[in-house]
């Protein structure tokens, strides 16, 4: 039987999750992340996703740090901890997911028929003993595994839940209220940090304000639930910071590096391959996003200290 679970260390943990794929889960755990960490932040990723993806917009897919889960699943099923990969960047450690990760599935699965509150808090008592390591946890949860994802939550103070601007996608927050509301009773702290509309068309504004307007109603009328913030559409920024393993605002340095458009078209320099002009915006996008989920936490620390 695992120990008590003291939650003291993981009040600034956040699940990032959506039951939908393609909604920039990854994308913002691994950008927050890694924002916050070229702050000053020390700051632990959970990739709790059998695709692996985080390791992509990180670049250590297929080197020898990368073990594809092995180790999170190992600690998931079996307890005890597991050691992250350290440095990924200066103060951003990494628990490397990847199809591994299928077996913590089916283990915590088969757990939670003798025990379905040791299940859920699977991945809390993995974080609990090394938390106070870390200014901030993000855990990227998979878009459709149900285990992982209520584990993940059952770990979390808060919950950040990226959307896009459509119906269908919209229709996945009631998945994400029903995921929340089943570890209360393993987690009665856990709160909605708030919805992050992503992917969303910059003059598209008038479809930007009716998914507002949906959002808020789906809680109560309450509009502030809605991150300020909002993440561009750029299929040419995303696709240049998995292919070189760069995080947005290190391919922006990139690119306001390289050479100007003069330089070129005289023949002095060559382009840059993969360096898409939006990778300034949507790093403002990502960097305001950061922004407000420090303020938001913030925020409410301060109101819990005043309480």
């Amino acid at each position: 039987m695992p120990p008590a679970l003291d939650r003291t260390a993981l009040e600034r943990v956040i699940a990032v999750i959506n039951g939908k794929g393609g909604v920039l889960k990854t994308t913002l755990t691994a950008n927050i992340g890694g924002m916050l960490a070229n702050n000053g932040y020390r700051v632990l990723l959970v990739d709790l996703d059998p695709q692996g993806n985080l390791a992509e917009d990180l670049g250590y897919t297929d080197d020898a740090r990368d073990d594809t889960g092995r180790a999170l699943a190992q600690a998931l099923m079996f307890g005890g901890g597991a050691a992250p990969i350290k440095e990924v960047r200066p103060n951003l450690d990494v628990f490397a997911g990847g199809p591994a990760l299928d077996q913590a599935t089916a283990g915590l699965s088969a757990k939670a028929n003798k025990d379905p509150d040791g299940a859920k808090l699977a991945v809390a008592h993995l974080l609990a003993p090394i938390a106070g390591d870390y200014d901030m946890i993000l855990i990227d949860c998979p878009p459709g595994d149900e285990t992982l994802q209520t584990a993940a939550v059952a770990a979390a103070r808060w919950a950040l839940v990226p959307v896009k601007s459509d119906k269908s996608s919209r229709k996945g927050l009631g998945a994400v209220a029903a995921r929340l509301d089943a570890v209360l009773g393993v987690n009665p702290t856990l709160d909605l940090l708030g919805v992050v509309l992503v992917d969303v068309g910059t003059s598209a504004h008038v479809v930007q304000r009716e998914a507002r307007e949906h959002i808020a109603e789906l809680f109560n009328a309450d509009h502030k639930v809605v991150f300020t913030a909002t993440v561009r559409h750029s299929e040419a920024t995303a696709q240049a910071t998995r292919e070189r393993g760069l995080l947005v605002h290190e391919l922006d340095a990139q690119v306001r590096k390289g050479p100007k458009w003069f330089e070129i078209r005289r023949g002095d320099a060559q382009a840059q391959a993969l360096a898409p002009r939006t990778a300034s915006s949507v790093a403002d996008d990502l960097q305001a996003i950061t922004q407000e989920v420090v303020a938001r936490i913030t925020a409410a620390e301060n109101q819990e200290a005043l309480a």
